[in-house]
């Protein structure tokens, strides 16, 4: 048999690098997608296929798609990992932040996946969605990411169902708390949006505080690779799978808990029991 093919989007750091070591030390051929030009170069020193790829970019995802076919002529596994998260008040940001981050975290996942179709259908190929237990507990000062996650959840479960007469299988997967440089760049994303004429100046440090929540004892991003390989190894491979610190006790308190005691703890948690 041909070596199997993985594309994976957001190779730069974090999981979406160890997802790529994982996935080669399986025997995978491995096209590791990523934008800057340092990042490129350290990716194809490893060893991987480097494709440069903004994920926005609708004609720069269409040309990455047809070198896989000119090079590769399989795709076994599409793995869309790129995201981002925007952090800080819903009415700070508006509808714009809401664009940006639904651009990067939603649109080009099905843009990538309608592009990838074809090869998909030709190997009887799986999707993975990297969603996140965010869509299933909402904080404040997270609700456009939250939104955009609950998004993938919703269009994970519909792909897998569409796809099915396909024979292309849907796993979507939703991270806990993962050592990765999500939290650096979520409290960078904050920071831009931090303004001392915003309404929520006075809370500030729970902004800060939510922005980092994704560090609080992070499990290794290659522990979290090594265990979403071995479910994609799987004969019966899961519909949803959870992984890293906290993914399995926050979904059972958003479940359980009385939405008012909810409320309480997460506005104390963020500053937020106060009157301003």
């Amino acid at each position: 048999m041909s070596q199997p093919v993985v594309l994976i989007t957001g190779c730069s750091s974090g999981i979406g690098r160890a997802l790529a070591d994982a996935f080669q030390g399986a025997g995978y051929r491995v096209w590791a997608c990523a934008r800057k030009a340092a990042d490129l170069a350290e990716l194809s020193e490893a060893g991987f296929v480097a494709v440069s790829l903004d994920v926005n970019d609708i004609r720069a995802v269409q040309q990455a798609v047809a070198r896989v076919q000119q090079e590769a002529g399989r795709l076994d596994v599409l793995i869309n990992n790129a995201g981002y998260g925007a952090m800080g008040p819903l009415l700070d940001g508006g509808a714009e932040a809401m664009r940006q981050q639904f651009e990067t975290n939603v649109f080009s996942l099905v843009e990538l996946t309608r592009a990838c179709f074809p090869l998909l259908r030709a190997s009887r190929g799986l999707v993975v969605n990297i969603g996140s237990i965010s869509s299933v507990l909402v904080t404040p000062f997270a609700g456009t990411y939250c939104a955009s996650k609950a998004a993938v959840h919703a269009l994970s479960d519909a792909l897998r169902m569409e796809l099915a007469p396909f024979a292309i299988e849907v796993m979507e997967v939703q991270p806990g708390a993962i050592a990765s440089s999500f939290g650096s760049n979520a409290s960078a994303q904050a920071e831009q949006l931090l303004s001392e004429h915003s309404p929520w100046w006075p809370l500030r440090d729970g902004i800060r505080a939510r922005a980092n929540a994704s560090q609080d004892k992070p499990t290794p991003a290659s522990q979290f690779a090594a265990d979403l390989l071995a479910a994609v190894q799987r004969p019966r491979r899961p519909a949803l799978l959870r992984l890293g610190h906290g993914c399995h006790s926050l979904p059972l308190l958003a479940r359980w808990l009385p939405r008012r005691w909810l409320d309480a703890t997460l506005k104390k948690r963020f500053g937020l029991d106060v009157r301003l």
